[in-house]
């Protein structure tokens, strides 16, 4: 496989990163994860408008440019013979190369890279998720950044390895749902969404404001907040949300079970979502 490092197209197996680049010492590193729906990333303005504004917050001196990351992507899928596949992107920004221990400098040459792999599978496949017993830590700053700070997502995983299908659901240290281990959740009660509110320290994830969106445009009314496990518990449909597995029903939670793939409002998302993957490079088109 072929990845992008630094203006460089090479094999995967040649790539290297130097050991004093922030992102491996100190964390100083974010990325996005997107489809790409044979040759269209979806929603890829989106991506890249977090992206930008994850690294100002990590005050990362690079100004992402469009054009310029749309041509590295379809190159990407060229000489990986990927252009009617279906993939998913990885593209990563760390600080670069710095000086060890001094912690306050200038990030203005930044390691950039972005890889492509198979996508996994969205043939509505139901899920089952267990509420984790390690609680969502709070944001590293002022809001959760898709950052290299992925610990608490690793050991919420190892949490359910003996059931690895699982998706682990986190609540916070209050109690509060927050959101899966690499997903958003939202749930139905009587005709109404339910998700939680960015202020319990979730990542705010490009497929939840998107359906977040869609969810206006059908005159679904939609509820954030604070909600513990009972409120979830209490619903008839659960559905998790990410750009890679897109919507994914739920059927089972603990030992409550939901509708799954039957669920009225995954469906009509659903088809919602499978309607405008092929179009939308950003949700203000919707």
């Amino acid at each position: 496989m072929y990845i992008y490092i630094n203006s460089q197209f090479i094999k995967d197996s040649e790539a290297t990163i130097s050991p004093f680049d922030h992102g491996f010492l100190y964390g100083l590193g974010v990325f996005e994860t997107f489809r790409i729906y044979k040759g269209f990333p979806f929603l890829l303005l989106d991506h890249l408008a977090r992206l930008q504004h994850a690294v100002d917050e990590l005050g990362i001196t690079y100004q992402i440019d469009y054009e310029e990351m749309y041509e590295m992507i379809q190159e990407l899928l060229r000489i990986n013979a990927c252009q009617n596949e279906d993939v998913t992107v990885r593209l990563n920004i760390s600080a670069g190369i710095g000086e060890v221990g001094k912690l306050l400098q200038d990030y203005d040459k930044p390691t950039i890279m972005c890889f492509i792999r198979k996508a996994p599978s969205v043939n509505r496949i139901e899920k089952e998720a267990a509420i984790l017993k390690l609680r969502r830590n709070t944001p590293e700053g002022r809001e959760r950044l898709k950052s290299h700070h992925y610990l608490n997502n690793i050991l919420g995983k190892r949490e359910l390895q003996v059931t690895p299908d699982l998706e682990g659901i986190f609540l916070t240290e209050k109690g509060y749902v927050a959101e899966g281990v690499v997903s958003n959740i939202f749930w139905v009660k009587k005709g109404t969404l339910y998700t939680p509110t960015l202020e319990t320290g979730i990542l705010n994830g490009i497929t939840r404001q998107f359906i977040i969106k869609c969810l206006e445009k059908l005159e679904i009314p939609l509820y954030e907040g604070f909600y513990d496990k009972e409120h979830l518990f209490g619903s008839t449909e659960v559905f998790l949300t990410n750009s890679s597995q897109e919507i994914v029903s739920v059927k089972k939670i603990d030992d409550q079970y939901f509708q799954g793939n039957e669920g009225e409002y995954s469906k009509k998302l659903t088809d919602l979502y499978n309607h405008y993957k092929t179009k939308l490079l950003s949700i203000q088109e919707l």
